[in-house]
């Protein structure tokens, strides 16, 4: 059997690799190939377009990289051609991978759509268009799956794969050791995200925030996981340029998070993770103002954080556009930092987040939809 993968960036790649991995262990003759990144690709995934230059946000960015994603979709569909999968896994990427579908509905290849567009949140009408293209959804949301059904989608709700991904693998201390962690410092965690354009906007903030911290608070350690999309000395490039000391780290990240006292994050699945893992997160959100501008005219949503979205309420603050800055960012860091009681309660109510992803097993339910979808057709 050949499955074929489309995921357009880092988060994509890590659910891609999941899945992969599930797919070699129930099903050890499963041939897989496709458009993903590093983690794909030691998973066993044979890459056919690598994913590292691919991602750009917003409304503008992407009709500036337009030509470049027509040529990609020609690319693929003629190694679809080519080596006529048994299934198309689609993974996220919605503005790509929706026009990618529908290549192989008219190849006569099923698609399986994991991590599927959010018509929750806005653009309901591509419910319509899943329903035409998407031979299954693989929906990681209670009330994602109830969207999907109102437009008559085959969808199965299998739960979310963070449940079985996010955990650490060491103890505290362990970790404390294995960062080179001090247990009289204060420890900031950095994500500014996976694609170039949201490190370009985010880090020199976060880092100018930094700065200000250290005014006030003398031992802080800052760490930043290098997301594998991003290159390290694009990264030692921006820390040169500020007066903060960073530690770039490569791998454990979620053991990392647990002994962190508070994050900064992008918004985006990162956020997510930081809520599993219990730890204080401020969330920073900041695109074009035309991207923005349009945003808030079809969202359909009251928060921008997945935490915030699934909690149904604020339980971490989110700074938008010009309210990034980094005078705002140490307001909302220090009573996290300075104040025990404060920082345990954003704990407790990221336990309510966590609580309604779901139970473990996500990912190999998602494995045999794919087996089970592709052997149907490569029977037919």
């Amino acid at each position: 059997m050949k499955i074929m993968f489309s995921a357009g960036e880092a988060s994509g790649d890590t659910h891609g690799a999941s899945v992969a991995k599930a797919l070699r262990e129930i099903y050890p003759s499963v041939e897989m190939f496709g458009m993903g990144g590093n983690l794909m690709d030691e998973a066993g995934v044979r890459i056919v377009y690598d994913i590292k230059n691919l991602g750009v946000i917003g409304l503008v960015e992407i009709v500036k990289s337009l030509p470049k994603f027509f040529k990609l979709r020609t690319y693929l569909k003629r190694i679809m051609m080519k080596e006529r999968p048994d299934v198309l896994v689609c993974i996220d990427y919605p503005g790509f991978n929706m026009k990618l579908a529908e290549v192989a509905h008219q190849l006569g290849i099923p698609v399986l759509y994991y991590i599927a567009p959010t018509i929750w949140a806005w653009h309901s009408s591509r419910g319509k268009t899943i329903k035409k293209y998407v031979t299954k959804v693989a929906s990681i949301f209670p009330f994602e799956a109830e969207a999907y059904s109102k437009y008559n989608c085959d969808v199965e709700f299998v739960g979310h794969p963070l449940v079985d991904i996010v955990h650490p693998t060491m103890t505290v201390d362990e970790s404390m050791t294995y960062f080179n962690a001090r247990a009289e410092a204060k420890r900031v965690l950095l994500m500014p995200g996976s694609r170039k354009q949201e490190v370009l906007s985010l880090l020199d903030v976060m880092l100018e925030s930094g700065e200000k911290l250290l005014q006030s608070h003398e031992d802080v350690q800052f760490f930043l996981p290098r997301a594998h999309t991003i290159d390290r000395s694009e990264l030692e490039t921006f820390i040169k340029e500020r007066r903060v000391s960073v530690t770039i780290t490569e791998d454990h990240t979620y053991d990392l998070m647990q002994i962190c006292d508070v994050c900064l994050a992008a918004s985006g699945t990162a956020t997510l993770e930081t809520a599993m893992m219990e730890l204080p997160t401020i969330l920073l959100y900041k695109v074009s103002p035309i991207t923005y501008g349009i945003g808030k005219m079809v969202v359909n949503l009251s928060h921008v954080g997945l935490p915030n979205i699934i909690a149904g309420k604020e339980v971490i603050p989110e700074l938008l556009q010009s309210d990034v800055s980094a005078d705002n960012i140490v307001e909302h860091m220090l009573p996290l930092l300075d104040d025990l009681k404060e920082n345990e309660h954003m704990r407790q109510e990221l336990r309510t987040v966590r609580d309604k992803l779901g139970e473990p097993g996500a990912v190999k339910r998602v494995a045999e939809l794919i087996y089970s979808l592709g052997k149907e057709n490569s029977n037919e």
